[in-house]
């Protein structure tokens, strides 16, 4: 049961109810009293924790912001640029969601705190005051009237009227603080049920207008991070396949570290233990020295350098060689030594010795002695499988019957040119197809051979030919475009080094690019995007002459190359270029940045808002806005050389060699894994849907997201 109601005509009788019921008013109140203070201790200890956190918050972005990663070479893909730059814009999304949490800190100060405060000190605090006002008038009247009714009646009339009227004077005063002590309760009592759930109510607006704000940033981030997922995939593809050719590489160096010795027509380089003799009775010491000897010049510099002391270098040496003998042990008791007379000192000859026999070779070869020695050249494929594949009339008939193959039986087959063979079947295939005498086997009808078959007896087709399609001269041309030039001007370079390919290299390439383009078209069933497709056949159609850890960093520029090729076919193999001049570089357009968000969310209010959606296939209304767009462009799902915002399918594992590594899916419930990835719109249209209430600018604002959002697009798809 609530509070009784006090009546004012208690007030007069002043009974022990009316006691009770102003006690459990009272008692009201001074809990209401304790419970704002605990709350405002609290709410006080809630802000200092938050402040806190925001601090923690802003110190993590701050690290995030501060990092950088280091790539291995000399350029980075658009996809790795991508992902370094992530860092950074996490730490911005970070550092607006805590700029929205520290404006809700000081909402909550003005509209919690404060008014709660305010309403303890000026209402309860005024009812207490009253409340002392009342007992000590209430102290006073008793007393006086006590002392009157003790007064003797025998006392004289006026003595006896003065008492009555100083008791009659007390009592009303008694009576009209009564009253308003009365009313004061009750009137607070019916306050607080709005002086005190209304700043409650602004505060849970406030925090449910921040969780709003990080939902909002939430939605913004989550376009970024679409794109995002797709870099790390196209990141993820592209290690798999380069982690493997480093362990084939290193596995072959392992069993023939001679063969791909580091080395050049210029210069060799290695370490060599020279002896240097001292004065009677030293004898002479053997000093280990990192030795590059400059093969047309005849120079050997020689330089002090031991692993055990810190790695530091001593000083360097020069000295010019006129000839080099080899030393047999009846001559010196140690093995692998080499004597140089030296033109720049007359009568002196260097004794050297090599780190083994393999090694002693080496040095005597490099420096003109006597010794044979086997030369190193790269690994060349059709050696080591034993194909004899010839870039002929044979060979460009086994292409054409391949795709004409593929696209008959096998174009929709999920893993199309990912899925290998049996590798003896695809052996046997190959050999099949390439020899002359046999008669040719038309593989669109035949069921002896399957898809895989086919797919992998084409690619060990392009990788066993003694030069690669796209030749060793023109491979570091190819790749430079790649690493750094805008996509208009990486086109248009790709584009004239085609024509410089010699005719059949370059009549089978495009045969080839047209096929692919028809297998990227059909990514939804056979899960092989243009990036996909770039993937396997970076390697397969390009390749530098000389195997290095280098040489392999640069599989994700191979990748580039060929999805240019894949997606630009129809423009790069039509027709020669006007001009092969290097063009100036295109300004290359960003998106704007989330540094730029952040700063129209720090001057906007905390209020709730309802920004519109987009869905990036209907964006074509609001093209004109940001460009003309490349209409010769195949709009691939997942390339890099395009920088599409739509994602590959995660693909189903299956068996697969070391130079096609499968992709690596996606996170499970992220929407990257579809052809085309979209946005949900409020209207059915896709267009904006301001509330019939909303002024002006507020219909202004979802024009100016959508305008946005469609550059946003269209930027990536152009990159």
């Amino acid at each position: 049961m609530g509070l009784h109601p006090l009546e004012f005509s208690e007030c007069y009788l002043d009974s022990p109810q009316f006691r009770d019921k102003i006690k459990a008013h009272e008692a009201e109140l001074d809990k209401t009293n304790r419970f704002i203070k605990e709350l405002y201790k609290d709410g006080k200890n809630l802000i200092n924790a938050t402040k806190q956190l925001g601090l923690a918050q802003r110190k993590f972005a701050q690290c995030l912001g501060e990092f950088h990663f280091e790539y291995i070479g000399d350029a980075k893909t658009d996809d790795e640029k991508c992902i370094d730059e992530s860092m950074q814009e996490f730490s911005k999304f970070l550092t607006n969601l805590e700029d929205q949490r520290e404006l809700m800190m000081r909402n909550i100060t003005e509209t919690l705190m404060k008014p709660l405060e305010k309403f303890r000190k000026e209402h309860l605090g005024t009812a207490r005051v009253e409340r002392k006002k009342y007992e000590k008038e209430t102290e006073k009247y008793y007393s006086s009237l006590e002392k009157l009714l003790n007064m003797s009646a025998r006392k004289k009339e006026p003595q006896l009227q003065e008492a009555d009227s100083q008791v009659e004077t007390l009592r009303l005063h008694f009576q009209e603080e009564s009253l308003e002590y009365v009313c004061k309760l009750q009137e607070i009592q019916e306050r607080k049920k709005f002086e005190c759930v209304e700043p409650m109510v602004a505060f849970f607006q406030t925090v449910f207008t921040f969780y709003h704000q990080g939902f909002e940033l939430a939605k913004d981030f989550a376009h970024y991070k679409t794109a995002l997922q797709i870099n790390i995939q196209n990141t993820r593809n592209r290690f798999e396949g380069a982690r493997s050719e480093v362990y084939e590489l290193m596995k072959r160096i392992r069993e023939a570290p001679q063969e791909y010795r580091q080395t050049s027509p210029i210069s060799c380089e290695g370490y060599l233990y020279v002896q240097e003799k001292r004065p009677p009775p030293f004898g002479s010491s053997w000093v280990k020295r990192y030795c590059t000897f400059i093969k047309e010049q005849k120079i050997l510099n020689m330089v002090t350098f031991d692993q055990r002391s810190g790695g530091k270098f001593g000083e360097m040496e020069s000295v010019t060689l006129k000839s080099c003998l080899r030393k047999t042990t009846d001559m010196l008791d140690r093995r692998f030594c080499l004597d140089l007379d030296i033109t720049d000192r007359p009568g002196t000859v260097l004794t050297v010795q090599a780190l083994s026999e393999d090694d002693h070779k080496f040095w005597i070869q490099a420096m003109g002695g006597k010794e044979p020695i086997g030369h190193y050249l790269g690994r060349t494929y059709s050696k080591e499988r034993g194909i004899d594949a010839q870039l002929d009339e044979v060979g460009l008939s086994f292409v054409k019957n391949s795709i004409s193959a593929i696209e008959t039986r096998g174009i929709n087959d999920q893993g199309l040119y990912r899925v290998v063979g049996v590798s003896s079947k695809v052996q046997k295939l190959l050999a099949l197809m390439i020899d002359e005498k046999s008669n040719e086997v038309d593989l669109s009808v035949s069921e002896d051979w399957d898809v895989k078959t086919i797919t992998s007896a084409l690619k060990l087709y392009l990788r066993s030919l003694p030069e690669p399609l796209m030749t060793y001269g023109l491979y570091k041309e190819f790749i430079s475009p790649a690493k750094g030039d805008s996509p208009e001007c990486r086109i248009q370079a790709v584009h004239c080094l085609v024509h410089k390919l010699p005719e059949r290299n370059r009549q089978v390439l495009g045969l080839l690019m047209r096929h692919l383009a028809k297998v990227a078209a059909h990514s939804k069933q056979n899960l092989m995007t243009v990036a996909n497709l770039g993937v396997v056949f970076g390697p397969t159609l390009m390749r530098p002459q000389e195997e290095t850890v280098a040489a392999i960093m640069d599989l994700k520029f191979q990748n580039i190359v060929v999805e240019i090729l894949i997606e630009q076919h129809e423009k790069i193999f039509a027709d020669p270029p006007d001009s092969c001049s290097t063009p100036p570089a295109a300004p290359v357009f960003s998106a704007p940045t989330r540094q730029s968000k952040k700063v129209s969310r720090q001057n906007r209010p905390l209020a709730v808002y309802n920004p519109q959606s987009l869905d990036i296939q209907n964006v074509s209304p609001v093209a004109d806005s940001c460009g003309p767009t490349d209409e010769t462009s195949m709009g691939s799902n997942e390339s890099v050389s395009s920088q599409s915002s739509s994602a590959s399918a995660s693909e189903t594992p299956s068996e697969r060699n070391d130079h096609e590594p499968l992709d690596v899916s996606l996170s499970s419930g992220s929407n990257c894994g579809t052809a085309a990835a979209s946005w949900s719109t409020p209207g059915a249209s896709g267009e904006s849907q301001p509330s019939p209430t909303s002024t002006a600018a507020e219909k202004k604002q979802p024009e100016e997201r959508l305008k946005w959002r469609a550059c946003f697009v269209l930027f990536r798809i152009q990159r």
